[in-house]
């Protein structure tokens, strides 16, 4: 192989290619130190699980023999990886390019401070989802079960950290941790949503929460479901406004469902059946069905129509 690469061909192919990143593209910035690091979040992604549930989920330096020394670098290792990366995601937010550097280190200190002493709070909605989880889940045999192995609970986790620096507008990081449990899960939540305690995700395949949704207490959705936008077709001048439904307290949403629109409300209590498409609100203790549709069940001695089709010089009957 070696003896057929042309060292002359190779070079013209890299400054051909390195001539193309001084356009004007905007993808032709190769400057990989001056923006958060997409694996370095997923490792701090990581590393806040095992803050979260310390006991669930060890690295390899985790020493079984000491376990509080052990958390304990943990959390000052994830405390200066996200002040790190808040650090750099402050470039690329409304204020980009108005802060000095400065003032961006003390503002990343200033979140992460407040990150941390929120963890607390963050715990104790997680605890209630786990709790949610083993109440609604005849399959789970018991919590650890449903903290190690359901993605649900996952997608969950990942969803109320990020949320956290969401609301301190912190630019791409939180999308990029509920991401990261999407491409692990198959659950789409974005950092944005509004969610309150005891939320159970059966499943989860499929499911997509928007921005702007705002889920009660005592929450139940099932697989497939999607919780979005009535239209996109406003674009960026729809950023900000509430595009998505409000679910209340203690509404099931069975798998397949579809709730669209920033002014649709599920009231209280609703049970939302499967495959249903839904637009305009619904009232509480309200139970929302699909017509059952007509089936047919037909065996070879049943058949009432077939047709005939000739594949080469054979020939079948297809019912």
């Amino acid at each position: 192989m070696n003896d057929i690469i042309n060292e002359e061909e190779i070079a013209r192919i890299v400054n051909n290619i390195f001539d193309d990143y001084k356009g004007d593209k905007n993808i032709d910035r190769i400057n990989i130190y001056d923006k958060p690091d997409k694996a370095k979040v997923h490792e701090l992604v990581e590393n806040l699980f095992r803050i979260i549930y310390p006991g669930y989920f060890r690295d390899r330096s985790y020493k079984i023999y000491n376990p509080g020394n052990s958390l304990a670098v943990t959390i000052e290792d994830a405390f200066y990886h996200l002040s790190k990366e808040v650090y750099l995601a402050l470039d690329y937010g409304p204020n980009r390019g108005k802060m000095s550097d400065e003032a961006r280190k003390q503002e990343s200190y200033r979140i992460c401070k407040g990150f941390f002493d929120r963890i607390p709070r963050i715990r104790e909605y997680i605890d209630t989802d786990l709790e949610a989880t083993l109440d609604g889940d005849p399959a789970a045999t018991c919590m650890e079960e449903i903290i190690l192995a359901y993605p649900g609970l996952m997608a969950i986790t990942v969803y109320r950290i990020a949320h956290e620096l969401y609301v301190e507008n912190v630019p791409m990081l939180p999308r990029l941790m509920t991401e990261y449990a999407h491409s692990r899960t198959g659950i789409d939540i974005h950092p944005g949503a509004t969610i309150d305690k005891y939320f159970f995700i059966d499943h989860g395949t499929g499911i997509v929460v928007g921005e702007t949704s705002v889920i009660g207490r005592n929450v139940k959705i099932y697989q497939g479901v999607t919780i979005g936008a009535l239209s996109t077709r406003g674009g960026r001048k729809l950023s900000g406004k509430k595009r998505h439904p409000t679910i209340c307290d203690n509404v099931t949403i069975y798998g397949g469902a579809t709730i669209l629109g920033g002014e649709t409300v599920i009231g209280e209590n609703a049970v939302i059946g499967g495959n249903t498409f839904i637009t305009r609100s619904v009232e509480a203790n309200t139970r929302v069905s699909m017509k059952n549709l007509e089936m047919e069940y037909r065996t070879e001695s049943d058949v009432i129509k077939s047709r005939e089709f000739s594949q080469g010089d054979e020939w079948y009957y297809m019912i």
